[in-house]
Formats: C-alpha cells, structure tokens, sequence
C-alpha cells in the first residue's frame, strides 16, 4: 500500500539531548542526538520535510540544538521553548566492535513536559492536523503517564481523520518504573499505531517473546497493519496485507559505530513508504541507509558521507 502523496505534513516527537562521544584518545567531541531527532535530520536529508516535536530550555545549547536542526531542514515551529531550563545529556563510549555503552543525564529535561506545558493544548490542536507523526517507545517513556494521557487521545483523533501513525519500539527498561507500566503502555500505543518498527530484542525485554513469530503475531494482535520487525541477525520481515518477506540486511566490510542503526532505517523505510515505494523496496533502502551510518561515528553522520544514497 503506498503512501505517496497522502502524507504530506510529517513530524517526527521525543527528545534530543546534548551528545558527549568519547574518542579513542579519551578526548570527546560534543554533538546533539536523540533517537526520534535522529530520524527526523537523516528524513530530512532523504528528502522529506519533517518537523521535529520536543521542548527545549532556554539556553544557548538549546539555541544551538534549533540552528542545527534548521540547517539541515527540520522544521522547528513546534519545538516548545521552556525559561530556566536545559536539555538532557548523554555520553557515548564504544568498544572496539562498534558496540556502545551510553550514560544519560535526563531527569529533569523539559522534553518530559512536552504535553503539559502552557502551550500544549495549541500544539496538540495542530499534531492532530498532520499526515503523519513518528515516535518511539523512548518518547512513551520520558512523557510519563501524565503525557501519555494526552497522547493517546491526540493520536485517536489524528487517525480518525485520516492521519497515520508510526512508531518503532525502542525498549530502554531504565526509562521506566516497573514492565508492567510499559507494557500497557505499549499496548495503548500499538493499537494507535499504523506502520510499527519493533525490534524482536526490544519485544523480548518488554514481553518475553521468545522468537521473530511470537513477536510478529504480538504486533499484528494488536491490529497493526504494516510492521517492519527487525531481527537479531541483521535484516527484517516485512508483514503488509497479503504480503510476508524477509529482507537481508546490506552487507557492511566494518563496523564503526552502532549508534543511530535503527534510527537511520526507520528514517530510510518511511522516506521511501512517502515517496510510493512499496514495503519491501522501502526495507531495502532503509537497510542502505542503515549501512552507510554505521560505518561513522556519532548518531548524525555527515552529510557528505551519506552522498551514496541521496536523491541527487
């Protein structure tokens, strides 16, 4: 089924962070990143014009994190601007086989606030007139109850109208208060979700599904009709109406830097799901996307590094 031009406003939500990464020397280089933020700079870049959803301090990182994001195409309109407070931060260290370890400061990020502030009501009024909004289980967690009760209505009345929702699982446990929280979290979310991203990891942590079938059977129980699970081993399984197929992952000589893989893919799938390619076409050059990132540092690789797989 494709979508084509029947998305037309796209907006990715969650949070972006300061980026800490320490290099071999044990110096670090600082940069911004954020899973949802990821995807949103790398659609950008394929050619899609995606707005990036979160709150922000006011603070001259802040200030830096907006001009960024504008420079490389990402609408800002609705980034929420809050006084006296600052972004969270991470640190990235990797191990010699690209694998890596992060550590967050993020307690008290105004990104946990995004539907409860003063001017939520006005930013949720507008979310539900786009084509399409992305989050991920990040973004479910840092929201809170609290947050998640004013999602998941905003999502009904989006979908209602004809608007589509995509979400990529990302389970990060310590995000949470205890699994059963996030499990029906989760749940409310899938059942509000038209094109899922799970990864077959993240539904064994949450659920305890012990293989690719249960996994599988999980999100389409949950009436999701497009789903792209990712595998343990590197490829996915693309499930549409009377469609099922595994797609291999590309084939990459060296592993740099693991960040942002899944970020970039989901970038990659819903570019080419907006541009009318059909699912199985989509994974594939998500899957081309994914390769050329890790084979960088960092979550937002250079641009110039990327020239093998834009348009143009």
């Amino acid at each position: 089924m494709a979508m084509g031009e029947s998305a037309r406003r796209v907006a990715a939500l969650g949070e972006c962070m300061i980026e800490l990464v320490r290099r071999p020397d044990g110096t670090f280089t600082m940069g911004f990143g954020g899973d949802t933020l990821n995807t949103a700079v790398y659609m950008a870049r394929l050619g899609v014009a995606t707005d990036y959803v979160t709150a922000l301090g006011d603070d001259g990182n802040s200030d830096a994190m907006v001009a960024t994001w504008e420079a490389e195409g990402v609408g800002t309109g609705h980034v929420l601007r809050v006084p006296n407070r600052v972004p969270g931060l991470y640190m990235i260290e990797t191990d010699d086989s690209g694998e890596r370890r992060f550590l967050y400061w993020r307690d008290s990020a105004p990104a946990r606030d995004l539907f409860v502030l003063p001017d939520s009501p006005a930013l949720v009024a507008d979310l539900e007139g786009y084509d399409l909004l992305y989050m991920s289980g990040i973004s479910l967690a840092i929201w809170g109850e609290r947050g998640r009760e004013v999602l998941f209505p905003m999502l009904d009345r989006l979908r209602e109208r004809g608007g589509r929702v995509a979400f990529d699982t990302n389970w990060r446990p310590r995000l949470w208060p205890d699994r059963e929280t996030a499990q029906r979290a989760y749940d409310a979310m899938l059942r509000r979700t038209d094109i899922a991203l799970p990864g077959v990891e993240d539904l064994r942590g949450l659920y305890g599904d012990a293989d690719a079938d249960t996994a599988m059977a999980r999100v389409r129980g949950a009436g999701v009709t497009e789903i792209v699970l990712k595998l343990e081993k590197p490829g996915c399984i693309v499930s549409a109406p009377g469609l099922e197929e595994t797609v291999p992952s590309e084939k990459v000589a060296k592993v740099v830097d693991t960040t942002a893989a899944g970020d970039s893919f989901s970038a990659g799938y819903l570019s080419a799901r907006l541009k009318g390619l059909g699912p199985v076409e989509a994974a594939r050059s998500a899957h081309r996307i994914a390769a050329v990132v890790i084979q960088h540092r960092g979550a937002v690789i250079p641009r110039d590094a990327m020239a093998s797989v834009l348009d143009g």
